[in-house]
C-alpha cells in the first residue's frame, strides 16, 4: 500500500489576502455558476429575487409568459441600481409589478428587460430602444436551485453548463425530488471565515468525533477513524433505529417518494462549488448558501426543505430537525472562526490535510485550476 502523507492547503494569502479574495471574484465567481436561491421565491410575473455575486448586483425576474431571467441590476442610463434591496447580503425576494422602474430617471423596462419608457426622450431614443435593454445574465435551473453567472457568452462558447460544473452532484441525487421540495424553515448565519474555510470543514469528519458529540450519537461512523471509511456516495449509515438528522435520529414525517432502500436509511452529502453544500436525508434536505463577503467573513443560508405534502399536514413542526442543524452550524461556525483566526499569524504559512481528509484537498485543486499562478502550490512537508 501506498504510504499515506500529509497534502499541504492553500498558501496563507488564499484565506486571509484582499487582493486574493479580489482575485477569486473575477476568476471563480463570475466565470462559475453561483447558486443564488429557489425557484419558489419568485413564483408570479412581476417577481423578483434580488442576488449579490460577490458584490455583483444581480436580479431575477418571472416574466409575463412565466419564464424566469436574469439580468444585472443596473439601469442602462445612468447606471443606478433598479430595486432597493440591491446588494444585500442575503438574497431579497420582491414583486416588481408590471416592469421594472428605475428609482432614479424613472427609465422603465418590460420584465424581459427591454426598455418601455424613458422620460422625455421619445425623439432621441426614437429607433434606437433595442440597443438600451437591460444586460442579461447567465440563468440555469436545477432541482429547483436557481444558479446565475456573470459571463452568460463566455458559458455558452465553452459549454460551461450546469451538468459541466457538477454532474456527479446531480446523478448521485437524482432520486430526491428536490424541485417539489420548498423551504420549511430557513437560518442565517454571520460567519467571520473564509468561504474556502468552511467549505473544507463541510468536506471532512476529521472534527466530528472532537466537535460534533450530539451529531455522532446520530451517526457513531462519524467517530471511526476521523470518517476515512465513510462513503458519501453509498450514504453515511445512522445508528440503528435512525434515519434522519434530529436528536432522536427518528421522525413522523414520511420518506421522500422515490427514495433507493439505502437513501431511506442512510444520509447523503454533496459539495457544489462554489458556494452550495447539500445534505440530504430521507425527510428533508439541508441547502446552505455561501456569500462570501470578505476574506474572513461569509453569509450562510440555511434552509431546510421538505416534501409539500408534509408542509401540508396540521401541526406540521421542522423545529426537530432545524433545531438539530442549529446547534451543528454552530459547532461547525465556532471553529471556523477559530482557524481564520489563528489563519491571520505571521507564523502561519500553510496548513496540511491530513490523510482522511484527502476530499478536502480537492477544494486546494479547484481553486488552484481557477486562480492559476496567483495561488501557486505550497512545498510538501
Amino acid at each position: 500500500m501506498p504510504k499515506e502523507t500529509l497534502e499541504p492547503t492553500l498558501p496563507r494569502d488564499a484565506y486571509v489576502a484582499p487582493e486574493l479574495f479580489a482575485a477569486e471574484r473575477e476568476r471563480i465567481f463570475a466565470r462559475e455558476w453561483v447558486l443564488a436561491g429557489r425557484a419558489e421565491q419568485v413564483p408570479n410575473a412581476g417577481d423578483a429575487l434580488d442576488v449579490s455575486v460577490l458584490g455583483e448586483p444581480i436580479v431575477i425576474v418571472r416574466g409575463d409568459d412565466g419564464v424566469l431571467r436574469a439580468f444585472f441590476n443596473v439601469c442602462r442610463h445612468r447606471g443606478s441600481t433598479l430595486t432597493h434591496t440591491a446588494g444585500a447580503a442575503v438574497p431579497v425576494a420582491s414583486h416588481l409589478g408590471k416592469a421594472i422602474r428605475c428609482p432614479y430617471h424613472s427609465w422603465t423596462y418590460a420584465l424581459d428587460g427591454a426598455l418601455r419608457a424613458a422620460p422625455f426622450l421619445e425623439e432621441a431614443l426614437a429607433g434606437r430602444k433595442s440597443e438600451f435593454g437591460l444586460h442579461p445574465a447567465g440563468l440555469a435551473e436545477w432541482g429547483g436551485f436557481l444558479f446565475v453567472h456573470c459571463d452568460p457568452d463566455g458559458a455558452r462558447s465553452r459549454a460551461h453548463t450546469l451538468r459541466a460544473q457538477f454532474g456527479r452532484a446531480m446523478d448521485n441525487l437524482a432520486n430526491y425530488p428536490l424541485a417539489d421540495l420548498r423551504a420549511g424553515k430557513r437560518l442565517v448565519y454571520d460567519v467571520h471565515a473564509n468561504w474556502k474555510v468552511i467549505l473544507e470543514n463541510y468536506n471532512e469528519c476529521y472534527h466530528c468525533a472532537g466537535v460534533h458529540p450530539e451529531l455522532c450519537k446520530v451517526v457513531p461512523a462519524f467517530r471511526e477513524q476521523g470518517g476515512a471509511a465513510l462513503d458519501w456516495d453509498e450514504g453515511v449509515p445512522h445508528r440503528e433505529g435512525a434515519v434522519t438528522f434530529t436528536f432522536s435520529g427518528t421522525t413522523d414525517r414520511a420518506p421522500f417518494p422515490g427514495l433507493s432502500a439505502l437513501e431511506r436509511v442512510r444520509h447523503k452529502g454533496e459539495l457544489i462549488y462554489p458556494n452550495l453544500m447539500l445534505s440530504a436525508a430521507m425527510d428533508h434536505v439541508t441547502a446552505f448558501t455561501l456569500f462570501p463577503l470578505a476574506p474572513d467573513r461569509t453569509t450562510i443560508v440555511c434552509d431546510l426543505l421538505f416534501h409539500p405534502s408534509e408542509i401540508a399536514k396540521p401541526g406540521f413542526d421542522p423545529s426537530d430537525a432545524a433545531d438539530f442543524w442549529d446547534l451543528v452550524n454552530r459547532q461547525d461556525w465556532t471553529v471556523c472562526e477559530g482557524v481564520q483566526r489563528g489563519m491571520t499569524s505571521r507564523r502561519f504559512t500553510h496548513g496540511y490535510y491530513a490523510p482522511m481528509e484527502r476530499p478536502s484537498a480537492d477544494i486546494r485543486r479547484y481553486v488552484r485550476e481557477r486562480m492559476g499562478d496567483l495561488v501557486p502550490a505550497p512545498r510538501a512537508p
